[in-house]
């Protein structure tokens, strides 16, 4: 049958049933027959008998066809149309803009368009820093991409990488209140991209880069950080690498480690990669080991002896793999204690994880099919996590980024700095308390309300204790002196 029935291939097949007792049994045996999992039933009145929108959760596409084909062989039954529910869901865009203000008079006009903007406007052209007091840029982010490194995709462009955007500012917006707009960028060039956020920057109060292709992403970052006084924040790179740290803390406290003892595996060197390293180094980790698709890094690679090694890479190998293991994954993992995998599916034999330390740790993050499946893992790791939802322990970057961002924008941080990324690991760790700490549940669920704040408030925290926040001010609350000055700007 394959993979296991998911709402990502969510169907609605609207069906004609004869209006006979017993009929829409035998029509959700046949469905049940053919290996999905039922949904909603809704009656829908039609001329001269009973149609039913059957909602199913399939497997793939080759499985609606199946599913139909089953529901077609019960006599008195017919498919009239199907649905693709997650297409649905998508039409037309899943964002929309509101206005906070109603424009339904005359004076409404008046104060917020023409001619009452003009006096705001040069309020902020005295004062730029107005700007966060008076625009959105208060509550802004951009979430920019040029579609080079779509989760699961690939380079697959910027109008195809639109869904995954707004679906991320969909995310900002529900977790953690701040406004996010997707911009899909048509250019690959590094300088064009920096170039245009730069440009665009006045109008957010900070940038989410997303799905980037290394190594492009660094040198995108590093500039934009460079040139621009808001924070810049490459999910891809730092979201994950929190939220790793956050579940090995926990995983630590489960098999009563210390971070600093342990030896790690790391599997894929992108942008994810190379960052989960870097907080894995800064919270203590002192020996990696690191494998890509050429088998392990090391300062006696072949590429790295004749140069050709990219310079990210080079600086993984100095770094790492003191005892200059050769070979691939399997030879790697003898001894180690965690693998972190962030490349591709099936990279690993399970038999492999035999050779771990006492209590392996397993995070396999490949999406949508892991490293090593869970159910291969469990034969011989006792902490295991997947980067999946039907699996628990799921490392998801929604449980760091909506936070993050609104703890920087909350003091008006000028920048995410290593510090507050630590902070907020150490947030989403503590929401799982002693009492609830398990296998089966060491890092909080994504839809767990209390994770958002409890970053933010670490985050800015952080930020005011280490001069990240902006003169200790806060859009929400402002200094009392600036407060004034803004309600009264001068004539």
């Amino acid at each position: 049958m394959g993979a296991t029935p998911s709402a990502q291939y969510s169907l609605t097949i609207r069906v004609e049933i004869e209006d006979v007792p017993g009929m829409l049994g035998k029509v959700a045996g046949a469905i049940g027959e053919a290996g999905a999992v039922i949904g909603p039933i809704d009656l829908v009145e039609a001329d001269g008998g009973l149609v039913r929108d059957i909602t199913v959760d399939a497997n793939g596409p080759d499985h609606w066809q199946e599913i139909v084909r089953a529901i077609d062989g019960v006599d008195g039954a017919t498919v009239v149309d199907t649905t693709d529910r997650t297409f649905q869901v998508h039409v037309g865009g899943k964002i929309e803009q509101h206005n906070r203000s109603p424009i339904k008079t005359r004076d409404d006009l008046s104060m917020a368009y023409t001619p009452g903007v003009a006096r705001v406007c040069s309020a902020i052209a005295e004062d730029r820093e107005r700007a966060f007091q008076y625009t959105i840029k208060r509550n802004t982010v951009a979430v920019v991409s040029d579609g080079t490194a779509v989760l699961g995709l690939g380079d697959i462009g910027p109008e195809a990488a639109m869904p995954v955007m707004e679906g991320k500012a969909m995310l900002f917006k529900e977790f953690a209140g701040v406004d996010a707009f997707p911009i899909c960028l048509d250019t690959k060039d590094p300088l064009e991209i920096i170039e245009t956020v730069e440009r665009i920057a006045p109008g957010f109060g900070g940038i989410n880069l997303e799905d980037i292709s290394a190594p492009r992403c660094f040198e995108i970052e590093d500039a934009l950080k460079e040139r621009l006084d808001i924070p810049v924040f490459h999910d891809d790179q730092h979201g994950t690498a929190i939220v790793v740290l956050a579940a090995l803390m926990n995983a630590c406290r489960l098999t009563g480690r210390q971070i600093g003892d342990l030896r790690v595996l790391m599997i894929g060197l992108g942008a994810a990669g190379i960052a989960v390293t870097k907080i894995l180094l800064e919270a203590g980790v002192t020996e990696v080991i690191g494998c890509d698709s050429q088998g392990v890094l090391s300062t006696e690679r072949a590429d790295y002896l004749d140069g050709s090694m990219p310079e990210i890479k080079r600086w993984f190998s100095e770094v790492s793999n003191p005892e200059k293991i050769s070979g691939g994954p399997t030879e790697a993992i003898r001894g180690t204690d965690l693998l972190i995998g962030l490349s591709g599916a099936r990279v690993i034999e399970p038999g492999a994880l035999a050779t771990m330390n006492e209590d392996p740790m397993v995070f396999a993050m490949a999406n949508p099919n892991p490293e090593v499946t869970p159910e291969e893992a469990s034969a011989y790791s006792r902490i295991i996590a997947t980067g999946r939802s039907d699996y628990p322990n799921q490392i998801n970057n929604v449980l760091a980024f909506p936070g993050i961002f609104r703890g920087a924008l909350d003091v008006r941080a000028d920048q995410i700095t290593e510090p507050m990324k630590m902070a907020a690991a150490r947030a989403i760790a503590d929401i799982v308390t002693e009492d609830e700490l398990a296998e089966d549940y060491f890092i909080p669920s994504v839809f767990n309300r209390d994770v958002a704040p409890a970053v933010a408030e670490a985050v800015s925290t952080e930020a005011r204790e280490s001069g990240a926040a902006h003169a200790g001010q806060s859009t929400i609350g402002f200094a009392a002196s600036d407060v004034e000055s803004m309600r009264h700007p001068k004539v």
